[in-house]
């Protein structure tokens, strides 16, 4: 089988590439040697942001792209992605007010704001915002940024490649590729060869060792690999917004809501050499604890941790000493191509959430100059699947509730906000909880394990409770240990 674009890696850039490149009529494979979205791109900090804290190293034009960018992807899936109100509290003792005054003022101002609210001093916004400080007298300001439920972004980008005739295979890597003549041939670990015009390495942390080891390519650029690991707690604070607290280090942490049930805690920075490092260590977890002790009335320690995660992420090495300095802005290296006979090969090196859309874009363009691939640009202004709702999300949520009455409100939320106006897909005629097959906890059905068995490449209980949805937190060892055994069953089912 020969292919215009082959992408090795499910991240969210390789998903987005893939998006883009399927929409401009390229025939296209992605190939995935786990699930989508299983590391990187499921451990991040979930917001769709233009970085404030990048503005102190001067990264105007990089903060610039991505607050435009959270304006296009705002208005793409606003079931997944929607407006969040961040609270940063003022520590005289970091950096001062009258500075991080201006910077916020910049960030409303570069970013062409349309939709988000303004920034506000923290005495004239919500009272509510204040309740958790040990301070009560504490000055700040609020800001607007953006929530994002990542391994869904990757998900829906991957949905819509396949819409316009992509083949996502997951579980199957890359085992090695060559060039012969003017396309490269490839072996896959499920046997197949196949051949493609052009290669995307999206391998995110392990772009180095495929462009090595796998491709046999000699790259220029180089990559820091840093972890950023998070916690959640129970519920530390009423309300849906957000807050970034500034540290003596000059590192920020978020607290996040998360679920309405949990908070979200993150991020740290911690340099580390190789992309399995993925493992959160005892120090992290007390440097995040005692990143809230020093603001918030409540004191949390390890003792109060649900659950934590961690993902190394994979910067573009610009030379930096501290990896807080190393810049978020992503490189796009190629090899071949042109007026050189070889078939090209596009590296992607860091980027970040906010901007895969636009990164994806870029990288398509570069490729259409060195391939005779034809086909323009055409996300800018395209809905991802589900995110065709025609009205807010409020409403949205309404007509869902009006429609099926046996929902409760956290059940329909929850599936309004996963599945957007794909919902209906999943829920059907159904008229009562019955219908939706069996129940196993925590408002998980059978018809939605179907459902992102059948569209969405869920294979594994990990799958379907820690990226397609975050369940896991709320169901039981038993209910867990149930969706598996029927897993198992319908996989087995199928293959006879």
């Amino acid at each position: 089988m020969t292919y215009d674009l082959l992408i090795i890696g499910g991240g969210i850039n390789g998903a987005a590439i893939a998006r883009d490149a399927a929409g401009r009529g390229w025939k296209t494979l992605l190939v995935e040697r786990d699930d989508l979205a299983s590391h990187t791109s499921s451990a991040s900090s979930k917001l769709i942001h233009g970085g404030v804290r990048y503005l102190e190293f001067y990264e105007f034009g990089l903060v610039r792209k991505a607050l435009k960018e959270r304006e296009v992807m705002l208005r793409s899936a606003p079931h997944i992605i929607w407006p969040m109100r961040f609270v940063f509290p003022h520590n005289h003792q970091v950096r001062p007010f009258w500075m991080i005054r201006a910077g916020l003022f910049l960030y409303d101002l570069i970013g062409g704001r349309r939709t988000l609210k303004g920034t506000r001093r923290l005495a004239k916004a919500n009272p509510q915002y204040k309740t958790p400080f040990a301070d009560p007298t504490i000055r700040g300001l609020v800001y607007s940024d953006c929530w994002v439920d990542d391994a869904r972004l990757v998900v829906l980008n991957a949905m819509d490649a396949a819409a316009k005739g992509a083949e996502i295979e997951t579980r199957t890597a890359i085992v090695s590729a060559e060039r012969a003549g003017p396309v490269w041939t490839a072996q896959l670990s499920d046997g197949c060869e196949v051949e493609a015009r052009a290669i995307v390495n999206a391998a995110g942390p392990w772009v180095s060792e495929v462009l090595g080891d796998t491709l046999g390519v000699q790259g220029k650029a180089g990559v820091r690999l840093v972890r950023g690991s998070h916690i959640v707690v129970r519920r530390l604070y009423a309300g849906d917004h957000a807050y970034i607290l500034q540290l003596p280090d000059k590192r920020v942490v978020f607290t996040l809501p998360y679920l309405d049930k949990f908070t979200l805690i993150g991020t740290t920075d911690i340099a580390v050499e190789n992309p399995e490092d993925a493992v959160m260590d005892t120090n992290e977890v007390d440097y995040l604890c005692r990143s809230v002790n020093m603001y918030f009335a409540i004191q949390i320690s390890s003792d109060d941790v649900v659950s934590l995660y961690s993902g190394v992420r994979s910067l573009y090495d610009d030379g930096a000493e501290d990896s807080m300095e190393v810049t978020r802005d992503y490189v796009l290296e190629i090899d071949g191509g042109g007026e050189s006979s070889d078939p090209p090969l596009l590296s992607v090196f860091g980027g970040k959430i906010t901007t895969a859309r636009a990164l994806a874009e870029d990288a398509a363009d570069r490729l259409a100059e060195l391939t005779p691939f034809s086909g323009t640009a055409w996300t800018r202004t395209a809905k991802l699947p589900g995110g065709e709702l025609g009205i807010g999300f409020d409403d949205f949520l309404e007509r869902i509730e009006a429609r099926y009455r046996f929902l409760d409100w956290e059940h329909a939320k929850r599936m309004a906000r996963a599945y957007g106006a794909l919902l209906p897909e999943i829920l059907g005629d159904a008229e009562n909880m019955s219908d939706l097959g069996e129940h196993f906890g925590a408002g998980l059905t059978e018809r939605e394990v179907r459902y992102l068995i059948d569209r969405e490449w869920a294979r594994t209980p990990e799958d379907i409770l820690w990226r397609r949805s975050k369940l896991g937190l709320l169901m039981s060892e038993d209910e867990q240990a149930r969706l598996a055994e029927f897993m198992t069953e319908f996989s087995e089912g199928v293959e006879a």
